[in-house]
């Protein structure tokens, strides 16, 4: 039964998910958070972040390391090929028919309308990852912690995943994470 489990929490993602790894994530969140309860959001926001620190995708990265933690080896290959089936199947069923219609205004007007919604998940998942941080750290480390990322990332153009890592390092000396 956890295989099942394992692989539906993956596959409705992936199907539902549209625009990719990063737009999924969410969905993953609510089915390993909120449906199965296999983790905490805290402990979501670790293996995000740990995911986004490590090259590949996203998505992938995160559905082998949830898989194997809840099933083990299998569990892990099960969720691989959870998260990647949608886009095989899309691909090989759906691609003809999306080249015939690529140019199509309805085509367009969809891909319009879905794109904010998945800004819309984006933000609240942010928006529960600063909340559970300020519950844990503190709103002073928070605000400290998201200003230097954001300076470091935007202003100096240093890579995400060291910025990342320096915020685990600084979480596991200074707040004892």
């Amino acid at each position: 039964m956890i295989y099942w489990e394992i692989f539906l929490a993956f596959f409705i993602p992936g199907i539902l998910g549209y625009g990719g790894g990063p737009a999924s994530i969410p969905l993953v969140e609510n089915e390993v958070v909120n449906r199965y309860e296999w983790m905490t959001t805290q402990e979501f926001s670790e293996v995000l972040a740990l995911g986004n620190s490590l090259p590949g995708p996203i998505a992938t990265k995160m559905a082998g390391y949830i898989g194997y933690a809840e099933g083990g080896w299998l569990g892990a290959l099960v969720a691989l090929f959870a998260t990647v089936a949608p886009s095989l199947i899309l691909m090989v069923a759906l691609l003809s028919l999306l080249l015939k219609y690529k140019d199509s205004p309805r085509v367009k007007m969809m891909s319009s309308l879905v794109r904010p919604t998945i800004a819309v998940l984006l933000g609240v998942m942010t928006w529960g990852f600063f909340a559970d941080s300020i519950e844990a750290s503190g709103g002073i480390q928070t605000a400290v912690l998201a200003l230097i990322s954001f300076v470091l990332m935007e202003k100096m153009n240093v890579h995400p995943a060291l910025v990342i890592a320096g915020a685990l390092l600084y979480g596991a000396v200074f707040l004892g994470g």
